[in-house]
């Protein structure tokens, strides 16, 4: 399953120019509705995310996070061409990082990979970027569906080596295992992050994947067993009682 990794930038204000409004005021004014845009975007409260943006680009043409913003609201309203069309935008404008890489999570999701890669790298290009373990990861995606599997593992460990604490990457690497046939592969990862996260309903649901392929299917029901008993989730426990049902 494809994570959509959406990141909304911040950028330095813009000078525009109004009538009767000093160029200062106006920025001001563009900050806080682009501010006011955000927090409704993060509520998913959609209207009220597409007044104030549109407000703020009125006040600030030229600011690409603002663009970004529009089109991230465009993504979630499922209006995709509406959405490039406002990274295009953005990206015309040497915005910062997080621009390509929401760019390319849409080219991703409309299934145009080579072009995502493109955006990806320009992204892991610029040291500055703050999140380059989420831009591996994405990078690692668009090498997936182009069936490049080996760089795609590599992009996944490169994410793994500047996080160690996040886990997508292993969980992605192992989806990569599993499309190549490699299942003791997979469930290799799936062992490793379970010992250390004896809760992570993911790595089970993956673990439980692997059935019938493996060629250890008892070792799969023992580490549902521990993590039904360890999980301290309500619904993860009723869905491991579930699946020992019907396993059993």
């Amino acid at each position: 399953m494809r994570y959509v990794l959406i990141f909304l930038a911040i950028s330095a204000l813009a000078a525009c120019q109004s009538t009767g409004v000093s160029p200062e005021q106006q920025g001001k004014q563009a900050e806080a509705r682009y501010q006011l845009g955000l927090s409704a975007l993060q509520a998913r409260n959609l209207p009220r995310a597409f007044d104030e943006l549109m407000r703020a680009q009125e006040l600030a043409p030229e600011r690409a996070d603002i663009l970004d913003a529009l089109g991230v609201a465009w993504r979630l309203h499922g209006n995709l061409e509406r959405a490039e069309e406002f990274y295009l935008k953005a990206i015309n404008m040497n915005p910062p990082s997080e621009v390509f890489i929401n760019y390319g999570s849409l080219l991703l999701q409309l299934d145009r990979p080579v072009e995502a890669e493109t955006y990806f790298r320009k992204a892991l290009d610029n040291p500055r970027y703050r999140n380059p373990d989420l831009g591996y990861i994405n990078l690692g995606d668009a090498l997936l569906e182009q069936e490049k599997y080996e760089m795609a593992i590599a992009a996944y460990r490169q994410a793994a080596m500047i996080n160690p604490r996040e886990r997508l990457s292993q969980l992605r690497e192992a989806g990569v295992y599993i499309r190549q046939g490699r299942i003791p592969y997979a469930q290799a990862v799936y062992e490793s992050l379970l010992r250390e996260q004896p809760g992570n309903r993911d790595a089970m649901q993956g673990m439980l994947s692997l059935l019938p392929r493996t060629s250890e299917p008892q070792s799969i029901i023992d580490r549902l067993k521990s993590f039904r008993d360890t999980t301290s989730a309500p619904l993860d426990r009723a869905w491991a009682e579930e699946q020992l049902l019907r396993l059993e």
